[in-house]
C-alpha cells in the first residue's frame, strides 16, 4: 500500500510512526547523513521518533569521499549536529585511488560498502538513507534512458537487503521541497553540496530536465507512482518464475543448477527470462543491468533449441549454460580457460 506523504505542516508522531514503521524492531540503525537538507531532515526526524518511545539505538554515519576540499568540514558539521541531538556519529573515509571515469558509480559503491561494514561493526540490522520521491523519479528516467527492464524501471525499493543488512528508504514518498521547507521552518542547519549542480554528472543533468517534464504532466510524483506499480508487477512475475522453477524441478547439481528445460519453452518469454536469470544468480553470477540484453538473447536461443530438440552451449556472465539432447538444462560457473582454448560466448 502506498504511504501518504506528509504535508509541509504535518510531521506529527503518527506520521513518524508510519514513515519509520519498519524500523521499530530493528536491532540497531545506522543513519547515513551527508549534511544536505534531505539527510539532515532524516536525522532530526529519527531523533524525534526515538525520543517519543523506546526505540532501537541510532548511529549517524557520514561518508567522506575525499573528493572536495570541504568534505571533512561537512562531516565534522554533521557530527556536531548529531551530538546536539544526543546521537553518536562516525565519519567513514573513502581512501585510496579514485577512478577518472565512472566516479559517481564508484563513489556510490564505496559509500554502501563503508556503511554496511559500519552497520556490521555496530551490530545494527538496518541502514537508513534519505532518498526522496525526486531521487526515485530521476532514477526511473536514468534507467529508462539505459533501456532497463521491468525490475530496473521499478526504481529504488523502499527496503532491500545489502549483504545481510536491511537498507530502508523511509522518505521515498516525501518530496525534496517538503524536506527543505521542514529544515528551514525548524531552523535545522544543512550544507549545500556544489556537486549537486555539476552537470558533468548524469543525475544532475536529468534533474535539470525535470521541470520541463513536470510542465507536460510527467511529475516526480507520477514517475514515483509508475515505479511503485512496476515494482508490484515485478514482484508478481518473480513469484510466477519461482513457481515455474519449482515445477521444472530446479535443483543444485554439484557447483551448478539443473532443471528439465521443457518448461522454459512453454512459459511466456518474460517468465522464461526470469527462470534463466534466477539460475545464473544461484550459480554465482553477479548480474548487472547492462547484461539484460545478453540474457534475453540467450533465453531466445534456448527456447528455439528446446523446441527443435537441439543442443546448446553458451557462456553468460561467467556461467556455462548447457542444454543437452535429453532436454536437461545446466548452469554452472565457467571452468578456467586453458591457453589457446576459448569457449563459445553468447551472444
Amino acid at each position: 500500500m502506498t504511504a501518504v506523504p506528509p504535508s509541509d505542516s504535518d510531521w506529527s508522531g503518527d506520521v513518524l510512526d508510519r514513515l519509520f514503521s519498519s524500523l521499530g524492531n530493528a536491532g540497531g540503525i545506522v543513519a547515513a547523513v551527508s549534511g544536505g537538507p534531505d539527510s539532515i531532515a532524516l536525522m532530526h526526524l529519527l531523533a524525534r521518533w526515538r525520543a517519543a518511545a523506546p526505540r532501537p539505538r541510532i548511529l549517524v554515519a557520514t561518508v567522506d569521499h575525499g573528493l572536495r576540499p570541504d568534505s571533512a568540514d561537512e562531516a565534522a558539521f554533521v557530527a556536531r549536529e548529531a551530538g546536539a541531538l544526543g546521537l553518536p556519529h562516525r565519519t567513514l573515509a573513502w581512501t585510496g585511488d579514485k577512478p577518472r571515469t565512472g566516479l559517481q558509480e564508484a563513489a556510490r559503491e564505496a559509500r554502501y560498502r563503508l556503511l554496511v561494514h559500519q552497520a556490521r561493526e555496530e551490530g545494527a540490522s538496518h541502514l537508513v538513507t534519505a532518498h526522496t520521491q525526486d531521487d526515485q523519479a530521476e532514477t526511473v528516467l536514468m534507467r529508462m534512458a539505459r533501456g532497463s527492464g521491468l525490475a530496473g524501471l521499478a526504481g529504488m525499493r523502499a527496503e532491500r537487503d545489502r549483504d545481510g543488512v536491511r537498507h530502508a528508504r523511509p522518505l521515498l514518498t516525501c518530496s525534496k521541497t517538503s524536506l527543505v521547507r521542514l529544515c528551514e521552518g525548524q531552523g535545522w542547519r544543512y550544507v549545500d553540496d556544489p556537486s549537486n549542480r555539476n552537470e558533468a554528472f548524469a543525475r544532475v543533468r536529468w534533474r535539470g530536465i525535470m521541470p520541463a517534464l513536470a510542465a507536460e504532466g510527467l511529475t516526480a510524483e507520477r514517475l514515483a507512482r509508475l515505479a511503485e506499480r512496476l515494482a508490484q508487477a515485478d514482484e508478481a512475475l518473480d513469484a510466477k518464475a519461482r513457481e515455474a522453477l519449482s515445477l521444472a524441478g530446479a535443483a543444485g547439481d554439484g557447483d551448478g543448477i539443473v532443471l528439465e528445460a521443457g518448461r522454459l519453452a512453454e512459459e511466456p518469454f518474460e517468465i522464461a527470462l526470469r527462470m534463466l536469470t534466477a539460475m545464473l544468480e544461484r550459480s554465482g553470477a553477479r548480474l548487472e543491468a547492462s547484461r539484460l540484453h545478453r540474457i534475453e538473447a540467450c533465453t531466445r536461443r534456448l527456447r528455439e533449441a528446446i523446441r527443435a530438440g537441439e543442443e546448446l552451449r553458451a557462456t553468460v556472465a561467467g556461467q556455462l549454460v548447457r542444454l543437452d539432447p535429453s532436454g536437461r538444462l545446466t548452469v554452472r560457473p565457467e571452468p578456467p580457460r586453458r591457453r589457446g582454448v576459448r569457449p563459445m560466448s553468447y551472444p
